[in-house]
Parts: structure tokens; C-alpha cells; sequence
């Protein structure tokens, strides 16, 4: 394979300076045919006569030009500065790249040698999914979280985007096509799923409850959006619940009997699983904990298919409640597999039991970890391992330091999230700061490690620096990860409301031809200021530039006139 690899180098070495050796004779060829033919082609004639026409020019017309330059230059970099802001690349890059390239054969080359990486790295990374948007599983109540926060601020937490995505879970997880033999779910609570007034909704769900008493789906939405305190919101969810149980017995006993059976079943076990597992999110609101362990871990053995809720999420923040870390370690290995879709709480949690291993191997205050110190003797076997860690969980969402080390200001978590997005990194933030909080040294560690990644604003001692560089920078190149996905940020605009300044990682550098338009908008607007202010002096200068510029070309001629006979062209047409 090494031999291969020199091989392809050689070829492609060769490839590449055989094309420029052509390039370079081809230009020779050109000019040479120019000066042969410098006699009938009036060369000398034509530069005299510009020479005279560039004498007789006014300082206006050296005006007039730089300024025209200054203005076009100045639309270019305006169209690239939207177009970046747009899509993020570089216009005359792109199409330097699409479309120049090909014809100058470095695209083709670049390719074949990097085919043999990309597949490498095919190989041992997952394939690249789109920005795909998560139920968020620690999502709060509209009536009694949500709207508490929009009557004190007089901001609304939700954007219509984010409320458009529940208003369609909620559809396919309450409703199905055999629904014309329950009046209430078919004309009345389809509507009230699909209304974008919230008061609009309530109303239909007390109609359905008029219509049917016994209609699980209305006790949800009146849980969800009309009750304003969490013991309001259990009080309803516990009538969803003993409706919604008998609905699925009922319902678990006829489900063999045809597709229209089937499609009943597969709907009030959903209502079944959201009604439970919102109940143990009430009790974990309301301080019993042990209680909404105990639920989760019933619905988790329960229905194992139910994955799409992340209840283990849940799961994990309960436990971590409960200070229960060998717990919290066994849920992690279960579902921290390479064939399971990565989140933050998978990785940050990871992380943490990484950085109380530190914190129980110091007990004491005064050993607590330090740069410095690590800096001196060395990083110790579990500090390696702490930093290994949080270098793995920043890789995934590089967003989430921030909100832990409190330099950016939380707001409520949005009810859908954007995995690897700023989203997900404040709805992780949100319930888990105080976790962080209560681990000894755990935010002293992220903040040295985050300090001397490249990511954070300075680099605090060498020692947990080293880690970091196995970062890839920029992350779209990825590592550990599949590439950081692009569409992120844009997501995340839809997701997060307007007050909220969205996180972008990794930040976009930019292009070279945004500097160079904006130099040569500046420099030309600097030449024309100064040529209209002074005219003579720019003139001059003006003049000795374009002097200096020719003198090599005129020497160059000069030394070929001497070199070769002036009569070469009389004598090649007598041939």
C-alpha cells in the first residue's frame, strides 16, 4: 500500500508539472511569435502611439478611472459579502472552482489523489445525515412553563416553526385513519391540532371532552396548554392516563385482527407511552424523583421500542438528580454505542463521570486540578482520561461550553432540537448546569480543557492543550464525528426565537476575495481622493509607475534585438 501511495505521488507530481511546463512553453511560443513579428504587426508604432495617448492625459481622467474602479469594486465586495452571508462561500470562488477549474485540470487531479483517504475515512466514520430535527425529550409545558414566561417577559419562548413541528407529531402520534369511528378525534381534535391559536385549541378540546368524555387526546391538550401549574398539568394527565390505559387494553386484544386494528393499537399505545412518560416528568418537576426513576425505568422495560422518545434522556437527568453515578454509568453504556445516534447528554454526561473521577482522586480543595500543576508533574491517567472525554463531547457540540461555563446567557429550550446545534446545546445546558455544578472541579476542568482548545478565546497552560489539538479545525472535517453538518445554524435560526443571539461553530473565516475586493475598493478610492486633491504630483507618480512597469520589458527587447538579426523576418519570408 506504501508503494502504491509513492507511485500515485510520482504520477501525479509529474502529471502536475508536464501541464505548467506546457503552460510556460506555450506562453514563450506566443511572445516569441509577437517580437517576429513585431515589424508587420506595427508594435513599436502602436506602443509610441500609446505612450502619446497616456502623455496627453489630465489628472480628471486618473480621477475619473480610480474612481470607476472604486465603485465596481465596491458592488463586488457588496454581492460577495450577501452572497457569503447567504451561503457561506465565496462567489468567485465557487465559481472559480465549479467551473474554472475544470478547464485548468486541478480538479481531476486533486480528486483521484484523495480518493484513496475519503474512502479511508468512509470507512471508519458514519455516514453524514442531514440536519434532521429531534423531539426535544426534556421539552416543558406550554400552559404551565412556557406561557408563565411569556406573561412575565412579554416574549414569546416558541417560534411558529417550532410549534408547526409539535402541532405534526401530534397528529402522528394521536391520530390515525380509523378515526371516523370516534366523532370527537375525527372532527373535532384534528382541528384542534392543526389551529395555531392556542385559546383556539382549548376550546376544541373541550368540545371533544362534550362530545366524549372518554377522549384521552383532549386531556393532553388542555395538560399541556391550559393548565398553569405542574400539579394542574398531573391532575389532567392522570385522566389521559386512566382513559388512554383502557383504550389500550381494549384496543391490545383486537390488534391481530386486520391493519384497521392495528393502526388503533399502534395509536393508543402512543398516547399510553406520552401520557406516562409526562407523568414522570411531573413528578420529577415536583421533587420525586425516585418516583419518576421508577416510572421511566417501567416504560423503558416495558415498550423497548419507543426509543424515538429518548426516554433514557430522562432517564439520565433523574438520575443524575439523585447523585445515583454507577447508575448513570450503566444507562451510558447501554446506549453510548457506536451504531446509536449520538446526543450531548450522551457525550457531556460521559464527560462528567470522567471529571468526578478527577474530583474523587483530589479530595481536597488545594488539589484540585490546575494547569499549572498538571503543567509540572503531567497529566495523570484519569485527568487523560477527563480530557479525552470533553475533548469528544466538544467535538460533537462545540456550543455547550459556553452555557455551562456561563458566558452566554440560557433561555428556555425550545420544544425540537437540532443535534450538534445550538439548540441542543441549550436544551442540554438548561437541566444539567446544576449537574456540572455539583461535581466538584468538573466546570474548573471544562474551563481549563475549553480554554486551550481552539475554540476557546486563550489558551490556559499547555497541559490540557495537547488534547485538543487532535480537534479538527475547521470541524467540518471531522474526527471522532461524522463532519460537522453545514446547515446548522440556519436550522437553528428557525428553532431558537428572534431575541436569542444564535451560537455558530466553527466560526467562517473570511474568503480571500472578500479581503481582496475590500483592499482594492479602499486603495482605489485612496488613489482617487488623493489624484483629485493633487493632480500634479499623482501624475507624476502615475508616470514613473508605468515607467517602472515597462523598463524590464524594454530591456528585455533590447538584449533580444541584440542577440538575434534585425533582418530575421526579411529572411524567413524568403523562405
Amino acid at each position: 500500500m506504501a508503494d502504491m501511495e509513492v507511485v500515485d505521488r510520482v504520477k501525479s507530481w509529474l502529471s502536475w508539472s508536464w501541464t505548467w511546463y506546457l503552460w510556460a512553453l506555450w506562453l514563450f511560443l506566443v511572445v516569441l511569435l509577437i517580437y517576429l513579428l513585431r515589424t508587420p504587426l506595427r508594435v513599436y508604432e502602436n506602443m509610441n502611439i500609446v505612450a502619446m495617448f497616456l502623455n496627453t492625459l489630465t489628472p480628471k481622467f486618473y480621477v475619473a478611472l480610480t474612481g470607476t474602479s472604486s465603485l465596481i469594486s465596491g458592488l463586488i465586495l457588496i454581492f460577495e459579502w450577501w452572497y457569503f452571508r447567504k451561503y457561506g462561500t465565496s462567489f468567485i470562488e465557487q465559481v472559480s472552482l465549479n467551473h474554472l477549474g475544470p478547464w485548468l485540470g486541478g480538479v481531476e487531479n486533486n480528486n483521484n489523489g484523495n480518493n484513496n483517504t475519503n474512502n479511508s475515512q468512509n470507512n471508519n466514520q458514519q455516514s453524514v445525515p442531514e440536519c434532521k430535527v429531534w423531539r426535544n425529550p426534556l421539552n416543558l409545558l406550554r400552559g404551565a412553563e412556557y406561557n408563565r414566561y411569556t406573561w412575565v417577559t412579554g416574549k414569546e419562548p416558541l417560534t411558529y416553526y417550532d410549534m408547526n413541528l409539535s402541532a405534526q407529531d401530534h397528529q402522528t402520534f394521536f391520530t390515525c385513519d380509523t378515526d371516523h369511528s370516534r366523532p370527537s378525534d375525527e372532527s373535532v381534535m384534528q382541528r384542534a391540532w392543526r389551529e395555531r391559536n392556542p385559546q383556539a385549541r382549548i376550546k376544541a378540546a373541550h368540545e371533544a371532552l362534550e362530545k366524549d368524555s372518554e377522549c384521552a387526546t383532549a386531556y393532553i391538550l388542555l395538560a399541556e396548554e391550559e393548565a398553569t401549574t405542574i400539579l394542574e398539568t398531573e391532575r389532567l394527565f392522570k385522566q389521559a392516563l386512566k382513559v388512554g390505559e383502557a383504550n389500550y387494553k381494549k384496543s391490545q386484544s383486537t390488534q391481530h385482527l386486520g391493519a384497521h386494528y392495528e393502526a388503533i393499537h399502534r395509536r393508543d399505545t402512543n398516547v399510553c407511552v406520552y401520557v406516562r412518560r409526562r407523568l414522570a416528568m411531573c413528578a420529577r418537576k415536583l421533587g420525586r424523583v425516585k418516583e419518576a426513576v421508577k416510572m421511566m425505568r417501567d416504560l423503558m422495560k416495558e415498550f423497548p421500542m419507543m426509543s424515538v422518545l429518548n426516554i433514557h434522556e430522562n432517564l439520565i437527568e433523574a438520575l443524575l438528580e439523585l447523585q445515583a453515578y454507577a447508575d448513570v454509568q450503566a444507562v451510558l453504556a447501554k446506549y453510548d454505542d457506536i451504531s446509536l445516534p449520538k446526543s450531548a447528554t450522551i457525550c457531556y454526561t460521559a464527560a462528567l463521570l470522567k471529571a468526578r473521577a478527577v474530583a474523587d482522586n483530589f479530595p481536597f480543595a488545594s488539589c484540585r486540578f490546575s494547569p499549572e500543576i498538571a503543567s509540572k508533574r503531567g497529566l495523570s491517567t484519569a485527568e487523560m482520561n477527563a480530557v479525552e472525554a470533553i475533548h469528544r463531547a466538544v467535538e460533537f457540540n462545540p456550543h455547550v461550553p459556553k452555557y455551562l461555563l456561563e458566558t452566554k446567557s440560557l433561555i428556555l429550550p425550545p420544544e425540537h432540537l437540532l443535534k450538534r446545534g445550538d439548540s441542543e446545546a441549550i436544551a442540554y445546558a438548561f437541566f444539567h448546569l446544576p449537574h456540572w455544578k455539583r461535581v466538584d472541579g468538573a466546570l474548573n476542568l471544562l474551563h481549563c480543557t475549553w480554554e486551550g482548545s481552539p475554540y476557546g478565546e486563550s489558551a490556559v497552560g499547555d497541559a490540557p492543550c495537547h488534547a485538543f489539538r487532535m480537534i479538527p479545525y475547521p470541524l467540518e472535517k471531522g474526527h471522532l464525528f461524522y463532519p460537522y453538518p453545514s446547515c446548522t445554524e440556519s436550522a437553528d435560526r428557525e428553532l431558537l426565537p428572534a431575541f436569542h443571539e444564535v451560537s455558530v461553530y466553527p466560526k467562517k473565516e473570511l474568503p480571500f476575495f472578500i479581503l481582496f475586493t475590500a483592499g482594492l475598493c479602499s486603495v482605489t478610492a485612496l488613489l482617487a481622493l488623493l489624484t483629485h486633491q493633487f493632480p500634479e504630483p499623482m501624475g507624476l507618480v502615475a508616470k514613473t509607475f508605468l515607467n517602472t512597469i515597462t523598463s524590464p520589458f524594454n530591456f528585455l527587447v533590447e538584449k533580444l534585438e541584440g542577440v538575434l538579426p534585425s533582418n530575421l523576418w526579411h529572411q524567413l519570408t524568403r523562405l
